[in-house]
């Protein structure tokens, strides 16, 4: 394979656009005092997420996380649905853009792994697809996927040699 740190941006990119697919049905356009728009969370998404949830927490064998999504998620259920919604816009933006994408497949390793234990004992294409998406997130942090053809790389360029550790590891 003939430069494969770029076909590695072509995979980061892709997964990014399928977060922000996911990310799309969930949201609406709001108004902050009825003036400003910003993407609010959907109240179709917040009417269908208590559901889904309860749904997955149904059958789950997984016991601790039984317990998790009845005794934790549902009860807070409007919050999850607004981190679920959020979380999947930064972690789209971030791979796609090469931007914080330490923290945007560190955010997205989370949310995958929740994903895969909610669905995991539905069918087997949801435990490979989950592991595929969990996969991804771990090679992404692992190799810093933004640092070539990425804002990550360009402001790693500006910020010059003795750079503080903690951007190193934040980009």
């Amino acid at each position: 394979m003939w430069n494969p740190d770029r076909w590695l941006v072509l995979f980061r990119i892709v997964v990014g656009v399928w977060f922000l697919k996911a990310a799309w049905t969930k949201l609406t356009l709001a108004f902050l005092g009825g003036l400003i728009p910003y993407p609010g969370v959907s109240p179709r998404f917040l009417g269908f997420h208590p559901k889904r949830v309860a749904e997955f927490a149904a059958g789950n064998p997984v016991g601790w996380y039984k317990e998790f999504l009845e005794g934790t998620v549902l009860p807070n259920a409007k919050l999850f649905a607004i981190l679920q919604a959020y979380g999947e816009v930064c972690v789209g933006v971030g791979l796609v853009l090469g931007l914080f994408t330490g923290a945007s497949a560190l955010v997205g390793l989370i949310l995958s792994l929740n994903y895969g234990l909610a669905t995991q004992w539905m069918s087997f294409g949801q435990q490979g697809f989950h592991a595929l998406l969990v996969t991804s997130m771990v090679i992404f942090l692992g190799c810093r996927a933004g640092r070539l053809w990425g804002l990550d790389g360009w402001i790693l360029s500006r910020v010059g040699a003795p750079r503080p550790r903690w951007l190193s590891l934040f980009l």
